[in-house]
């Protein structure tokens, strides 16, 4: 049974979802001022993972991940940019859209925007007003913590705690306008030269929290499956999203709250505040987007990963390990018998590394340990390929399940193309240099292809070739 560690309980739980075989799925998505950095990508690929592993196992999966297009930083790069508000989330909506989808990341079934769901962020505020979980002083709206119950009870923090991180992070003019230092925005009034709509209560904008607590409800229900985000995300912004949406519904607003470990630079969490972060942007130009989505997937979620050049080569390595096993069992098929003697016992192996892959990856998508059944899965597929007579029956059942699990990681391998007629001829030579024991025009040819991106294989079953990473 698929088991989830639940924030809210601090415990891994039995995952039954609300509705047989479906799963309501809300991401908390990127504030698009600025291309996104590894840490971003970290918490979308770790989803994306999740969600298509969730899917493997049959369930249908409502996954919506939405779009903070209007927030202050937004405005902040807008004058930078001598652009309008708009105009900067469009470049960098677009910009994410390219980069994940570089990483492998399927496509959200709903990408909201802050901006498109104006008038339900409006009418959701106004029902907390009348509900008295909310109020209005001079065209500022803000929500009273203390009057929600339990306030506090994902991130584990007491309200005595947080009136005294409140008290000395907020300033005099803002804590004069509240009635309680813990109260936090719901809409804020607009200020000269900034984008702002009409409301009851003024010109103005949502604040941060209400905006996901309005999406997450309006396209997945009252209740949802599956709530999740970064770390840092726990508190204050999903804290208060619970406040508010409880408030609101009189519903528990998601009854798993999962979140990612952070990334690591230099042993310190990597963020753009901290200016110790690097853009997906600039590392896919240099390094394979299938190596870096491996080097993230490939990693339990809760737990940190450490970005460097030894982790990414670590990842090229063992990715290319896979490529090589997938590509011995491809070049066999070539020469494959139809059935060998004893097909039901690969089967039968095959068969146990699924399920011990299903095992590991229900303990709460244990993508570490569910990765290393694949790779033991291709050390059973390199020995089985060198022998002198292979089934194809085999061999095809063996690229379908080891394809089939390795997808749940973003990764998609395919039969590199024939070689042009000049390289060939190449590797005709090289085949008679070597037979004729001419071994140094043999490596000279071996070294050619190399700087053509192109390794030689030499194998029992003849000269393979693959492409280098």
């Amino acid at each position: 049974m698929l088991k989830i560690y639940n924030t809210l309980t601090r415990k891994k739980e039995a995952f039954i979802p609300i509705e047989e075989g479906k799963v309501r799925m809300y991401v908390c998505g990127p504030t698009v001022y600025n291309y996104i950095h590894i840490g971003n990508a970290r918490s979308t690929v770790a989803f994306d993972t999740v969600r298509r592993y969730l899917e493997y196992r049959g369930y249908d999966v409502n996954y919506v991940s939405n779009f903070t297009d209007v927030d202050d930083k937004i405005i902040r790069a807008a004058k930078e940019l001598n652009l309008t508000a708009p105009e900067v989330a469009d470049k960098f909506i677009e910009a994410y859209h390219a980069d994940t989808h570089a990483l492998g990341v399927e496509e959200a079934c709903h990408h909201p925007r802050v901006m498109e769901n104006i008038p339900e962020i409006i009418d959701f505020i106004a029902v907390l007003i009348k509900k008295e979980y909310a109020y209005e002083v001079d065209g500022d709206v803000y929500y009273r913590t203390r009057k929600f119950e339990n306030y506090g009870k994902l991130s584990d923090i007491s309200i005595d705690e947080l009136e005294v991180g409140a008290s000395n992070r907020l300033n005099a003019q803002e804590n004069n306008k509240k009635e309680d230092p813990l109260d936090f925005a719901l809409w804020k009034s607009a200020k000269a030269d900034e984008i702002s709509w009409e409301s009851p209560w003024g010109a103005g904008r949502p604040g941060w929290h209400i905006e996901c607590s309005v999406m997450a409800t309006k396209y997945l229900g009252d209740t949802i499956d599956i709530h999740a985000g970064g770390q840092d995300l726990t508190f204050p912004h999903h804290e208060n999203e619970i406040a508010q949406s409880e408030a609101k519904t009189g519903h528990p607003f998601a009854h798993y709250w999962m979140h990612n470990g952070f990334v690591t630079m230099d042993n310190e969490k990597m963020s753009k505040s901290l200016g110790n972060f690097v853009l997906v942007h600039d590392i896919i130009k240099k390094v394979d987007p299938q190596i870096l989505r491996f080097f993230m997937a490939t990693t339990q979620y809760r737990r940190p990963i450490s970005y460097s050049e030894t982790t990414i080569e670590e990842a090229r390595a063992n990715l290319t390990k896979l490529k090589m096993a997938f590509d011995n069992v491809t070049y066999r098929l070539k020469d494959a018998v139809a059935t060998g003697e004893d097909d039901q016992e690969q089967f039968d192996q095959f068969n146990q590394f699924k399920e011990n892959f299903i095992k590991e990856m229900d303990d709460d998508f244990n993508s570490a340990n569910g990765i290393t059944v694949i790779y033991e899965m291709a050390k059973a597929m390199n020995i089985y390929s060198e022998r002198s007579i292979v089934s194809k029956s085999v061999l095809e059942a063996m690229l379908d399940q080891f394809q089939e699990l390795i997808r749940i990681f973003g990764i998609v391998f395919e039969e590199t193309a024939l070689l042009d007629e000049t390289v060939e001829q190449l590797i005709e030579e090289r085949n008679a240099a070597r037979a004729a024991k001419d071994f140094q025009r043999s490596d000279e040819i071996r070294d050619q292809l190399k700087e053509e991106g192109i390794i030689l294989d030499d194998t029992p079953q003849g000269t393979r070739w693959r492409r280098g990473q």
